[in-house]
């Protein structure tokens, strides 16, 4: 066969994949993918063990072990009466697969990019920042009727007569579908941050 007539790059690779192979068996093209899959496996659950704890979040980038992380472990989901505490993953990431993946490999990206451009290096960034970060989050809360949120909290399992009157009253707002947990508890984990002033004279003036 001259060179005018050799088949292209992408038809020879294809050729080569789809051909039965001389050299190795149906077996050994067995075993190697299995020990392929295997590995992947297991690398992303390694993976997503080693980035999910609260050290991992808090500490890896700048920003988080300056002014999040140290104003979570002054939180109720930090310390508190029960002994329970939520990691990072369990509010901000989604508990099923493939979502979880999805999320955090976002996440990992955005965060990444936002502590190269110094988005929020110092506290004076952080705090001009801040509304609209965690307005983004709250937002991502109320499309999935915080999802998250109910991974440990069970409406259904509550108490009402362990609770206040307004907390009963609220909590019949989210079964009837009418609020959802992060509508009232918006300062459960991290400070609850000001609005800007121009935001809140909108808000004053329309009450």
């Amino acid at each position: 066969m001259n060179e005018t007539n050799r088949p292209g790059l992408v038809r020879r690779l294809l050729r080569a994949l789809f051909s039965p192979s001389a050299r190795w068996s149906v077996f050994a093209l067995l075993l190697v993918g299995l020990v392929v899959g295997a590995g992947s496996v297991i690398g992303t659950q390694v993976a997503v063990a080693v980035s999910g704890t609260d050290e991992f979040c808090g500490t890896t980038c700048h920003s988080h072990e300056k002014f999040v992380y140290p104003e979570h472990k002054l939180s109720l989901h930090y310390a508190n009466r029960t002994g329970v505490r939520p990691a990072c993953v369990d509010c901000h990431v989604p508990h099923s697969y493939p979502a979880e993946l999805i999320v955090k490999a976002r996440a990992g990206a955005t965060d990444a990019y936002a502590e190269l451009r110094g988005t929020i290096a110092t506290q004076a960034k952080f705090d001009h920042e801040r509304w609209r970060l965690a307005n983004i989050v709250w937002d991502e809360m109320r499309a999935n009727n915080s999802a998250n949120c109910r991974t440990c909290h069970n409406p259904a399992a509550m108490d009402a007569m362990k609770q206040s009157e307004d907390a009963v009253s609220q909590h019949k707002k989210f079964a009837a579908g009418k609020a959802t947990c992060i509508d009232c508890h918006t300062g459960v984990a991290h400070k609850n941050p000001e609005p800007p002033k121009e935001i809140e004279k909108a808000a004053q003036a329309s009450k």
